[in-house]
């Protein structure tokens, strides 16, 4: 009896979109909101810890880098392992790690047990990002990748906003500690994650588990006939051929990864030093402590504007133009804000910011995993959003030390938007492969009317 080839990639890019990919997109999008709820807590709860622990703010600035610190090493290592284990596996690890000891950090009585909790948390936060964006942009047809890595990324902000609006209601009345009580209830959820989030179906073709690969392939797309004798296979360029971190220097890719660290870096720097500094900076300004945080509402209301409709127009025109776009828009909000202007105008320029900092370092995360082959997808995004957390760890000790000088409330938003100009250079730099020189996209709503 003959033995039948197919390939598993073909089949993901030209599927249609189907309920199973429904199912995928918002499990992963869950994640994220639990994952981006953890990251902005403490942008939340600075002003308080502050007043309890009579913190100076480089000292604040350095407690904010501790996670920070634990997302690079996190975003480094599980996004390796994951292409070892799978990524399934590494995104249980994580929800556990971050939900597990954002939770223990309620109970934190001084800066150093909170530190401490706050980087064991910040391993799981970093690593979850680069596999839930791979597992994303694995299941997701060619013609509306984007968009769905974008919206499902949107769950960050998601995430930042719930966190923003339950401290502004609940913290001054309940103390911060009830913002990281909060955080534990992902760990409920472990047991239903795990039995409804699928493995990577690369990883499964490239551990045997044939089987396995042809029940999730039926879901995908149900008029392909498989037989025992079915050979699942994948594209040449997804198949591993040595050290996985190699393989981001190989096949003229270099430049590029330089690139996108030094982007991942720029745009970090920028997202992390207004998530830790933000509402300080606006109680600084005379707002109270409710109105302060509600910036930070603004500020990832604007990353969702920026992740969801950013990866509409990027299936569109390609990334690159429109991260390009954002980043020169984000120069200009940010500067903005330095100027004195009624409050609505205020808000306004942060969502802007919000869309422009948060938003394209979200698209960042889908540039790069169209870019990079699936062997070395994990690693690529990892490696990238590793560098990027020295960026964020740099971010927070820097305003911290911008505010110690006491300078003109206008030159600690330009100082910010400095690192905006250099991603811009960046990103006109990278060399677009002929791999990502696509036909422009439909929209998502004709896609989804075409089931």
């Amino acid at each position: 009896m003959t033995t039948s080839k197919l390939n598993v990639n073909e089949i993901i890019d030209q599927a249609k979109f189907r309920p199973y990919h429904w199912s995928i997109l918002l499990w992963c999008l869950l994640i994220i909101i639990f994952d981006g709820y953890d990251l902005v807590i403490y942008g939340v709860v600075l002003p308080l810890l502050m007043q309890e622990w009579s913190l100076t703010a480089v000292q604040a600035g350095m407690l904010a880098s501790t996670a920070l610190c634990g997302m690079m090493f996190g975003a480094m290592f599980f996004g390796t392992l994951a292409d070892k284990i799978g990524r399934k596996n590494v995104i249980l690890i994580c929800v556990a790690l971050f939900s597990g000891f954002t939770f223990l950090g309620a109970f934190a009585s001084s800066p150093l047990e909170f530190g401490v909790l706050r980087f064991l948390a910040g391993l799981g936060i970093g690593g979850v990002m680069p596999n839930l964006v791979a597992l994303t942009s694995e299941y997701a047809p060619k013609r509306i990748r984007s968009t769905l890595v974008g919206t499902m990324f949107s769950g960050y902000a998601i995430g930042g906003i719930l966190s923003a609006l339950i401290g502004s209601y609940l913290v001054e009345s309940q103390g911060w500690q009830i913002m990281f009580l909060i955080a534990g209830i992902p760990l409920f959820l472990l047991p239903v994650i795990w039995k409804f989030l699928p493995e990577s179906l690369t990883f499964l073709v490239k551990t045997g588990k044939t089987e396995q690969a042809q029940r999730i392939i039926q879901k995908i797309s149900p008029q392909q006939t498989m037989s025992i004798n079915t050979q699942l296979v994948l594209n040449d360029d997804n198949v591993p051929t040595g050290s996985s971190v190699k393989g981001l220097f190989q096949q003229g890719r270099a430049f590029n990864t330089l690139m996108f660290w030094l982007v991942f870096f720029m745009c970090l720097l920028m997202v992390y030093a207004l998530s830790s500094w933000l509402p300080k900076l606006m109680l600084a300004a005379g707002y109270s402590l409710g109105k302060s945080i509600l910036f930070l509402f603004a500020l990832n209301v604007g990353a969702m504007i920026g992740s969801i409709g950013g990866g509409i127009l990027s299936d569109k025109f390609h990334l690159k133009p429109v991260i390009m776009a954002m980043l020169l828009a984000g120069v200009v909000a940010l500067v903005g804000l330095g100027f004195n202007s009624p409050a609505y105008v205020l808000y306004g320029l942060v969502t802007v910011a919000g869309a422009a900092t948060i938003g394209t370092s979200i698209l960042l995360y889908s540039y790069v995993a169209q870019y990079y082959p699936l062997s070395v997808r994990s690693t690529g995004i990892g490696c990238a959003s590793g560098v990027g957390r020295i960026g964020a760890i740099v971010g927070p000790i820097l305003t911290g030390m911008l505010l110690g000088l006491e300078l003109p409330h206008k030159m600690n938003f330009v100082m910010i938007a400095i690192p905006a100009i250099l991603a811009f250079l960046a990103v006109m730099m990278l060399r677009r492969p002929a791999v990502e020189k696509q036909p422009i996209a439909p929209k998502l709503t004709a896609e989804l009317e075409g089931n």
